[in-house]
């Protein structure tokens, strides 16, 4: 195993609960979906390894390219025709549900907005954020802010 190998590999250990969980959000359909995504992510991630610089934290890199992705998957699914009959979701225990309508009103944001929102919601810190989306923390704080006021307003309408 060469040396670029091995430390790609302990850097899928090290991350892969957070990878299944940005691949899991932004994937509300199929298992095989979500699976499929994470395989996405592994890819990129393998293709751009070299060119992690690691000026910023390796778990921050990662998050980043993992939501990149699953942006640009998510891009391509809406520029593609939906079927007609839809399928009958799972009958979800009310917790899965309630999480469920919260991605669904995450995933209406702006691209932007719903990346910060998620950030959040894995733990990162506004700076860490900042470092992610390229933008300032000011902007961070003030576009997180207004976010979650919106998301308070739209889920306590929904429930």
């Amino acid at each position: 195993m060469t040396d670029k190998t091995a430390a790609f590999s302990a850097m899928v250990e090290r991350h892969s609960d957070l990878i299944w969980h940005i691949c899991s959000d932004y994937s509300l359909s199929a298992a095989w979906e979500v699976e499929d995504a994470f395989q996405e992510v592994m890819c990129v991630l393998w293709r751009d390894y070299e060119q992690f610089d690691r000026r910023s934290k390796e778990r921050t890199w990662v998050y980043r390219v993992a939501t990149n992705t699953m942006l640009m998957l998510k891009r391509k699914k809406s520029n593609q025709p939906q079927p007609l009959v839809e399928k009958i979701p799972d009958t979800p225990s009310p917790d899965t549900e309630n999480y469920r309508l919260l991605l669904q009103l995450i995933d209406q944001l702006n691209d932007t907005d719903a990346r910060i929102i998620r950030a959040h919601l894995d733990g990162f810190h506004n700076y860490e954020i900042a470092q992610m989306t390229g933008l300032s923390l000011a902007t961070v704080t003030r576009r997180l802010a207004k976010a979650k006021h919106l998301l308070r307003k739209q889920y306590s309408q929904q429930i």
